[in-house]
This record gives C-alpha cells, structure tokens and sequence, in this order.
C-alpha cells in the first residue's frame, strides 16, 4: 500500500480555508483516493482538549512563547494520533492550518522568529512537513469584509487591527517564496468555484507526481 498525502491549506482570515478542505477531500474521493479532513488547533482528542484552553483566554491572556508550547503540544497530538496514522494507511490528509499558521502569526505576527519556531517543530515532529501548502492569498481589506459578513462571536486573530493582518498575509508571502517548491499561492479573492479549480489543478500536479 502506498503511503497517503499530506496537503495543508493556510492564508489570513476570511480566505475559505474551511470551504476549500471540504472541496478538496470531496474532489480526492472522487479520483478514487481515501481522504479525510482536519484542523488545527485540534485534530486529535488530545489536541482538541488544549484546543479549548487555548481558546478559553482573551488575546494577550498568553504569552506568545507560552502560546507556541501549547499549539506545539496540540500539533505533536495531531501528528502522532491522527495524521501519521492515516498517512501509513494510504489516506491523504488535508489539514485546516499547520506549523506556517504559527510561524506566520507567532514567528513573524508576535515576534518569536521563524527559527525558533521551526526549532521548537523540530522537537514534536522532526523532518515531517506537509507535501503541499496551498496558500490562499486575498487583500486584507477583502479578508476583513468577508469576515463582517459572517454571523457569530470573532476568535482571537479576527479581533486584531487591520496593521496585524496586513503583517501576516506579507508574513505568509515570504514563506510562499522562500520555499517555492512545497508552496502553491491561489489567488482567494476570486469566488469559490474559481478558487476550487485552481486547487483541483494543483492536486492533480501532485496525485500525477504520486
């Protein structure tokens, strides 16, 4: 049996992670290929329990470096008790975020620095990184008014100013082109369906490449 893939979909807030993974997992299904969809922070029992105390606090309740331990402690949950599980079985596994959400926003947003975040990754999973990083890149300006017009209580990211946002999507650019080869930037800012076929077509890059 061969070993399954691990595709990770990041961008700022408003961008349609969510919408996209669903997409994805029901386009993979569709090409005969067993997928699953999940997120972090989360993912796993355990990481989903940290979840909740992460989430339990008003921004600022953490410092940042004692915010990193925890999502760090929630990925290496992720990691060991869902997707290597179901990477070894064939399954390929997109993800809602990874380890660039925090080196966007704790590495560069709050100031840690990517090396010590990578560092830090190092220890909870080694070598393993994503086969594929889908960067879904909209303005900040387009990111926020889609986020007005959504219903429901903001999360902590969402409640930060405009000059915040505006340092993650530049903080996510960098990655995008410092590791060009791992990284696909999909233009967010069109509708949904377009978006979907420009992801379908990276993927399909990838399941040839397989």
């Amino acid at each position: 049996m061969s070993s399954g893939r691990f595709i990770t979909l990041e961008g700022g807030e408003g961008a349609g992670k969510s919408t996209q993974v669903a997409y994805l997992v029901a386009f993979l299904k569709s090409r005969g290929i067993q997928a699953v969809a999940t997120r972090e922070v989360g993912g796993a029992p355990g990481a989903e329990d940290i979840r909740q105390l992460w989430l339990s606090k008003p921004q600022g309740y953490w410092d940042p470096l004692t915010e990193v331990f925890l999502i760090m402690a929630a990925r290496r949950e992720h990691v060991k008790k869902t997707i290597l599980p179901a990477l070894e079985a064939g399954i390929w596994v997109i993800s809602d975020r990874y380890i660039d959400s925090t080196r966007a926003y704790q590495g560069i947003g709050l100031g840690l620095g990517i090396d010590k975040i990578d560092s830090i990754y190092h220890q909870i999973a080694g070598d393993f990184w994503p086969d594929m990083t889908l960067l879904l890149d909209l303005p900040v300006a387009t990111g926020l008014a889609r986020m007005a017009a959504r219903s429901g209580k903001t999360d902590r990211y969402e409640q930060q100013d405009t000059s915040f946002h505006e340092t993650l999507r530049h903080a996510y650019l960098k990655l995008a082109a410092s590791e060009h080869s791992r990284f696909v930037t999909i233009d967010a800012a069109c509708d949904a369906a377009t978006v979907r076929a420009h992801i379908e077509k990276a993927v399909g890059n990838l399941i040839e490449a397989a």
